[in-house]
């Protein structure tokens, strides 16, 4: 990012390919590994580490941030992924949210709640970047049936242990054992790739569904003009 910031690099991913801009304005949402194949080793775990991005054309930012600060309507917007959320408060630049979803991994039904913290870096009336960070995330365990409960903080399948979105996607889970690394390996890869992809096409529904002057939300922090259209993708 600081790279991107000092302006050494393009701002945006899309924008350091000509094939890559070229394919989000025809309406692809694009997924790539930014280590490896989107997985690296460490003690004991896992750490996938994707990016992603998606153009959404006729816009402003004012808009998008409409639908990224919404967090009371994530449950709506990213459904069924998302079983739950709500905002939980403002700390100055910063949003505290928590979001309990849902995932089916083979034959058993993952829940995890979370809680989260957002901070929107400005760093013109025309680009910005998100930064979200789990402050707790918490597996429940034996989901509707009698003694369904939640399990203590870094405990459970590991399926997810920490999280880290910019758009990039960074990840934590338990390390996969040799013997299923085949079977899992696979599956792992296809839900961080199918995630990104899904949640991208769900942003840019949302936000072309919105009236002509969306809502001021009491929540919003950052000082984007909120008449400047998006000229370029937003990752």
């Amino acid at each position: 990012m600081q790279d991107r910031l000092r302006g050494t690099r393009p701002f945006l991913w899309a924008d350091e390919s000509a094939d890559r801009s070229l394919r989000l304005r025809h309406g692809n949402v694009l997924v790539a590994p930014m280590v490896g194949r989107g997985t690296q080793r460490v003690p004991n775990g896992l750490i996938h580490d994707w990016i992603a991005a998606v153009f959404i054309p006729n816009s402003t930012i004012h808009a998008l941030l409409t639908i990224a600060q919404n967090y009371d309507k994530y449950k709506h917007i990213y459904r069924p992924v998302v079983f739950d959320s709500r905002l939980l408060g403002c700390i100055s630049a910063a949003q505290d949210f928590s979001m309990v979803w849902r995932r089916r991994v083979l034959f058993v039904d993952f829940l995890i709640d979370g809680k989260y913290r957002a901070q929107l870096f400005v760093v013109s009336a025309r680009r910005g970047y998100k930064v979200t960070e789990s402050t707790q995330l918490q597996e429940i365990g034996n989901y509707g049936q009698p003694s369904q409960r939640y399990l203590p903080p870094g405990t459970g399948s590991g399926f997810i242990w920490r999280l880290y979105v910019e758009l990039e996607a960074l990840a934590l889970t338990r390390d996969i054992t040799h013997s299923l690394a085949w079977l899992v390996s696979p599956l792992v890869t296809h839900l961080s790739v199918q995630s990104l992809t899904t949640a991208l096409h769900q942003t840019r529904q949302a936000v072309a569904s919105l009236p002509a002057s969306p809502p001021v939300l009491s929540c919003s922090v950052g000082n984007f003009n909120p008449i400047s259209p998006i000229s370029r993708g937003a990752e």
